[in-house]
C-alpha cells in the first residue's frame, strides 16, 4: 500500500534525512541558546536604567542582532560560506549549515530574551537590590528565574524556526529533508518525495511544540 502511494521514496533515504534535520536543529539549539541568552542579557543589562548601563554597548549589540535578524537566512547562509569553509572545512553537509544556523536564530531569540527578561517584576528586582545582593546573584537568582517561562516559550518559537531554516539549508546541500526534498523529490518531479518529507517536518514541529508548552506549563508558578 505505501508503495503504491510513495513509489519514488526510499525508507533509508528518509530516515537519514530526518535525522540530519534533527541533527542540525539539536546542535544550532545549543549554541542559540547560549549566544541567544549572552545577546539578550546584554541587551537588557547595559540598557538606560539597568546594572551596567552603557549606551555604546547596548548599541553595538543592538546593531549586531537588528543586522543578523535583517539578513534573509538563505542570503546568510551564502554570505558565511567563507567563515564557515574556513570552521568546517567545507560548504556542504549538516556541519556546514551549523554556523549559518545559529548565527541565524541566536539573534531573534536574544530580542525574545530581552522581553522576557523586560517583563520581570521591577518591585522583586528592587528588593533584592535593597537586600546588598550582587549583579551576578540578581541575574542568577533573579531575573533568569522568574523569567523562565517566558524564556522557554521563546526557545520553543526560536526551535520552530529553526527547523525552517534547516529545510532552506537543505536546498543548498546541507543535506537534511529540506535536501532529500529538493533535490530528490522537486526536481525528480517526485511529488511523493515532497509530500513525504513535508509530513516529516510538520511533525517534527508538533512534537517540538508540545514539549516546550509541557515544560512551559510545568515551570510557570504564576
Amino acid at each position: 500500500m505505501l508503495e503504491e502511494l510513495f513509489p519514488n521514496l526510499a525508507a533509508e533515504d528518509l530516515v537519514e534525512a530526518s535525522y540530519e534535520t534533527l541533527y542540525m536543529t539539536a546542535i544550532a539549539m545549543v549554541g542559540t541558546t547560549i549566544l541567544g541568552l549572552l545577546l539578550g542579557l546584554l541587551l537588557f543589562l547595559t540598557s538606560k536604567g539597568n546594572f551596567w548601563a552603557n549606551r555604546p554597548i547596548n548599541f553595538i549589540v543592538a546593531v549586531f542582532v537588528n543586522v543578523f535578524r535583517a539578513i534573509p537566512f538563505i542570503i546568510l547562509i551564502l554570505l558565511l560560506f567563507p567563515f564557515t569553509n574556513l570552521v568546517v572545512g567545507t560548504i556542504r553537509g549538516p556541519n556546514a549549515a551549523l554556523p549559518a544556523l545559529i548565527l541565524g536564530s541566536a539573534p531573534f531569540y536574544a530580542r525574545l530574551v530581552e522581553i522576557a527578561l523586560k517583563e520581570v517584576d521591577k518591585g522583586v528586582v528592587e528588593a533584592a537590590k535593597a537586600m546588598g545582593a550582587k549583579a551576578s546573584t540578581i541575574i542568577f537568582k533573579v531575573l533568569l528565574p522568574e523569567s523562565k517561562p517566558a524564556l522557554v516559550s521563546g526557545l520553543t518559537v526560536t526551535a520552530i524556526a529553526l527547523i525552517g531554516y534547516t529545510a532552506m539549508a537543505g536546498a543548498i546541500g546541507a543535506g537534511g529533508l529540506g535536501n532529500y526534498a529538493y533535490y530528490f523529490g522537486f526536481q525528480r518531479k517526485s511529488w511523493d518525495v515532497v509530500f513525504a518529507c513535508t509530513v516529516i517536518i510538520v511533525l517534527i514541529v508538533f512534537i517540538f511544540q508540545f514539549i516546550g508548552d509541557a515544560i512551559t506549563r510545568k515551570i510557570d508558578k504564576r
